[in-house]
């Protein structure tokens, strides 16, 4: 959650103010802060769209936000539970937060429209008879594990590479002896990418806040009775 005090600027205005001003204070600073929360989950939102490679709908509506009253004078802006695990490295540092065991790095099957692996698409390779999953050990002392596919039967050529197939595939300029590589199982990487949630936040209320605070005053005063 993004925390951000204003109550030096709302002292500051009030000193000026009369009497029957300062009675609409508190409705005014409500609807200021609710406001500037909501300028900031815009705002955030959009730097997630900017920094983040192809963000699925899913992490473009990481940011949720909770209005101001009268009797409580705080408006939140924060991230969804939902997210919030996956997207703190590009706050905090540190690596990126895998969804299973492994990196999941595509590399011969389909991606969505977000540059993605599709749900469920592990589940259905591995469904497959022509799939498997697991380490493929190299004749050099790699070792390599994965999703793999195996050759079709008519085109394999036993004896020649081992009983794995022919050699019309390849992985890092290597031969496969005819297994496709189609997802390859990795380690977490660092996060490179910082999205500075709270510096972002603090730069908008810094230059908003006076100037919203005095609009929503007026708009109390014109409604007061």
């Amino acid at each position: 959650m993004i925390a951000i005090s204003v109550k030096t600027n709302v002292k500051d205005i009030t000193k000026r103010l009369n009497f029957i001003a300062r009675k609409q204070v508190p409705f005014a600073t409500a609807q200021a802060l609710t406001v500037m929360a909501k300028q900031v989950q815009a705002a955030e939102s959009d730097n997630l769209v900017k920094k983040l490679k192809h963000p699925s709908p899913f992490t473009r509506n990481a940011v949720g936000m909770r209005a101001a009253r009268k009797t409580n004078l705080e408006s939140q802006v924060f991230i969804k539970d939902r997210t919030a695990k996956y997207l703190n490295p590009f706050e905090a540092g540190g690596e990126h937060v895998l969804p299973g065991r492994a990196l999941l790095n595509p590399k011969n099957v389909k991606l969505n429209a977000y540059g993605q692996l599709p749900r469920k698409l592990l589940a259905r390779l591995k469904a497959r008879p022509d799939v498997f999953i697991g380490e493929v050990r190299f004749k050099d002392g790699r070792v390599i594990n994965g999703v793999w596919q195996r050759p079709p039967t008519g085109e394999r050529q036993r004896g020649r590479n081992g009983s794995k197939g022919n050699t019309w595939n390849k992985v890092d300029g290597k031969r496969t002896g005819g297994l496709k590589l189609l997802i390859r199982f990795g380690d977490a990487l660092p996060v490179k990418t910082r999205l500075e949630y709270h510096a972002l936040a603090r730069s908008i209320v810094d230059r908003d806040f006076k100037k919203v605070f005095a609009e929503q005053l007026l708009k109390a005063l014109a409604s007061a009775k």
